[in-house]
């Protein structure tokens, strides 16, 4: 039954979020004409650039060609035809959108036409399928909708064929991103054309891609490799909007939330609000689907729902501006449609637009699909990035961009106060450092063929009950042969990074990096309680109590001797994106650094450090949050730490165990996993915990405390005999193994 019949029946009710609060009417020809009015107003925008027009009229070439463009170039690095593209686009806006001096110009109509009838008859294909059935029908189908109707009806008729590889059968309309976005394009023709029957076709496609799909590597990790992942292949095949909010582009697992995962909610968006309060709207529940992957994913990968979160980046990093902001727009959007989470949309919009309004709501968010781990405080924002067998750990470095991203998933540990810590800090970037990792270092990185690498661990990912988290990385480097057990525990106002069995079997240096970053003011040390501000330049430093710079901490308990950096840095963007639009010329920036050299071949090294993000010097000088950690176990096998302040106990068992977690209390684990325990007075009052290695059907613990009850997901048995309670924890299963569990007593 299609669409138009389902309205006609009055069955499409939109549920009491919705904008309209009734029922549809029936999609017919004016709701057609309603739809194309707002495409419309949305490509008249008014141009700002008369001096460009006018360029752009005096230098076409009799043959349709401006000068500074290269077309014989159709390379994935190349295809400068794009600005071709552009070039029509801006002077049909000129053409006409009012107030315009060049408003109905014939001399800039035959601009257009000029320009238009180099393309058709050249018909210019890209090495990179992307330009042919989405960037280059994009621009075209504009310009028929901007234009169309003044152009000679043969230049029409040739165009037709090249916007018409934009189809949802078509090679590059993958499930997920692309064939979203070609449906889009799609949509766009019909409206142009005048084809209501598959305008009405394409739009269930564009609202039908709005579900969550199954992730095919989550179960033992390698049978999705053996999935067919290519243009060809119709099925999701664990592409698109994953369970917990994340997103796939590939059959990689490789986290693509910020980059083809915006994509696919702007071209949702988009449509939702072209054909809302129409026969062609959107159901409820599909917006509330594609709100809660908005808010829950994109802007939980954001700092402060604000700036994209550098670990949630791949390849586009090698991209300037890759780090702005983002734009209100799409929220602004979403509340045209909905009402649903309406707030927390409108918090979107103004944290967006005015500066200094930071988030209300605090968070700890694990992407256990994706194998990446989000945190959230008003003032802060940090995340962990890591892979597993389960996952792929990079993009490969596509189209020649991305080329020395090779560690940039290897237990990335970002930390942003303002969320422009690293913008643009990537020519200059040393990717042998990255925050967060443990890197053997090389003396140069393997060429870029060898970016994308399987993860080689199982026990990979966090426990979290939404507001403190812990997350736990076992190490093993598909690149060198290096191995390690990294660990992040959250409490608040700081954070604790332990490692622990750092081994390398090569003779080479081990680094683990605490963070690299803009330099931005003064750095200051602290050894033997003496402070004192550092020179620039590069050099080791012993017995240091703590740094502080740019308003983060960090913190060593016991004192420990660091590398540090505080000066210039060089290089270029051609070193990471050999794109022909690329500049090669040298860039200088002043860059912080601070690491762990752990020296050569390194056995069962350690590390332990405090993260004190949003702080001040005075405050690192009564070093509180030292004072407030109690770091119970660092070994391969068991880490945990403990807070006094807030009375909660983080712990990472690599393998059953049992440890001490204060005032007589103790801690076991029959079975690998991560739990973290809230306390108060002395009591248990919560126990949150998860399985990295997505194999457990229940959690059992034992504590020597009584405790005895049932849940809806949990047991309790006091024992006395061993002067203890033994607990049972449910565990999810399915799409959502891996994800946490939180038990109150």
């Amino acid at each position: 039954m299609t669409r138009r019949v389902i309205v006609a029946l009055g069955l499409l009710f939109l549920f009491s979020g919705a904008m309209t609060g009734g029922i549809s009417n029936p999609a017919g020809p004016a709701d057609i004409k309603v739809i194309k009015e707002r495409v419309l107003k949305s490509l008249m925008v008014p141009y700002d650039n008369s001096s460009e027009v006018e360029r752009l009229i005096a230098t076409i070439s009799d043959d349709g060609m401006w000068p500074d463009i290269d077309y014989e170039d159709v390379s994935n690095e190349g295809f400068q035809h794009t600005l071709h593209l552009e070039n029509m686009v801006l002077l049909a806006r000129a053409y006409r959108v009012k107030p315009s001096q060049f408003y109905k110009s014939r001399k800039l109509k035959n601009t257009i036409e000029l320009a238009l009838r180099h393309w058709v008859d050249n018909d210019y294909i890209c090495g990179n399928w992307w330009n042919n059935e989405i960037g280059t029908p994009t621009q075209l189908v504009n310009l028929m909708l901007i234009t169309g109707d003044d152009l000679s009806k043969d230049l029409v008729e040739k165009a037709q064929p090249i916007i018409g590889r934009a189809h949802i059968d078509a090679p590059g309309a993958r499930p997920g991103g692309d064939r979203i976005k070609i449906a889009g394009i799609q949509a766009k023709n019909m409206l142009f054309t005048g084809d209501g029957d598959t305008f009405e076709k394409v739009i269930e496609v564009i609202e039908n891609e709005i579900k969550y799909v199954e992730w095919i590597g989550r179960e033992y990790g390698y049978t999705y490799r053996l999935h067919e992942g290519g243009f060809s292949n119709r099925s999701a095949g664990g592409r698109g909007i994953q369970y917990g909010n994340s997103f796939h582009h590939r059959t990689d697992g490789v986290n693509n939330t910020l980059s083809y995962g915006l994509g696919y909610a702007d071209s949702f968006i988009e449509w939702a609000v072209y054909t809302a309060d129409t026969g062609y709207a959107f159901s409820e529940d599909k917006i509330a689907r594609l709100v809660d992957y908005y808010l829950d994913g994109i802007c939980k990968m954001a700092a402060f729902g604000k700036y994209p979160d550098p670990g949630a980046k791949n390849r586009e990093v090698s991209r300037r501006g890759s780090l702005r902001p983002f734009s209100a727009r799409n929220a602004e959007d979403l509340l045209k449609t909905t009402r649903y989470r309406g707030e927390e949309l409108q918090e979107i919009v103004n944290i967006r637009t005015h500066d200094g309004i930071k988030p209300t709501l605090s968070h700890a968010t694990f992407f256990w699909n994706t194998e990446h781990f989000a945190y959230q405080r008003p003032e802060w924002y940090a995340s962990v990035r890591m892979y597993s067998t389960r996952t792929y750990n990079m993009e490969v470095g596509y189209n020649s961009e991305g080329l020395l991203n090779h560690h940039r998933g290897d237990g990335t540990n970002h930390i942003s106060r303002t969320g422009q810590e690293y913008d643009d800090i990537f020519p200059v970037f040393d990717y042998q450092k990255v925050p967060g990792t443990t890197i053997m270092q090389k003396e140069s990185l393997p060429p870029p063929g060898e970016i994308q690498k399987l993860g080689l661990t199982d026990f990979v990912g966090a426990v979290t009950d939404g507001t403190y988290g812990a997350v736990a990385f076992d190490f093993m480097s598909p690149h060198d042969p290096l191995v390690a057990r990294k660990s992040w525990f959250f409490f608040g106002d700081e954070y604790v990074c332990l490692g622990a069995g750092i081994s390398c079997r090569q003779p080479s240096p081990v680094a683990t990096t605490l963070n690299q970053c803009l330099l931005k003011g003064d750095v200051t040390l602290s050894s033997g309680n003496r402070q004192s501000v550092l020179a620039k330049g590069e050099r080791e430093y012993e017995n240091v109590d703590w740094v502080f710079h740019d308003g983060i901490g960090y913190v060593f308990p016991g004192t420990s001797k660091v590398s540090l950096k505080n000066n210039s840095a060089t290089g270029s963007w051609w070193d990471i994106n050999k794109q022909t639009s690329t500049p090669k010329a040298e860039v200088s920036m002043e860059v912080f650094k601070l690491w762990f050299d752990h020296g050569r071949r390194p056995s069962d090294a350690t590390y332990e450090y405090i993260i004190v993000p949003a702080t001040s010097l005075e405050e690192m000088q009564q070093n509180n949050s030292s004072k407030n950690i109690d770091i119970l176990v660092n070994t391969p096998y068991i880490q945990a730490v403990r807070h006094t302040g807030n009375n909660i106990c983080q712990a990472v068992f690599y393998k059953g165990g049992e440890i001490n977690i204060g005032d007589n209390l103790t801690l076991s684990s029959d079975n690998p996993g991560i739990v973290m325990v809230k306390m108060k007075n002395g009591a248990i009052t919560h126990i949150s915990v998860s399985d990295p290695n997505r194999e457990l059907t229940r959690f059992n613990l034992f504590v020597s405390a009584r405790i005895e009850g049932s849940g809806d997901n949990w047991q309790a048995a006091w024992n006395a005999a061993k002067g203890g309670s033994h607990i049972s924890i449910e565990l999810p299963q399915g799409n959502y193994a891996g994800k946490s569990v939180t038990v109150s007593f």
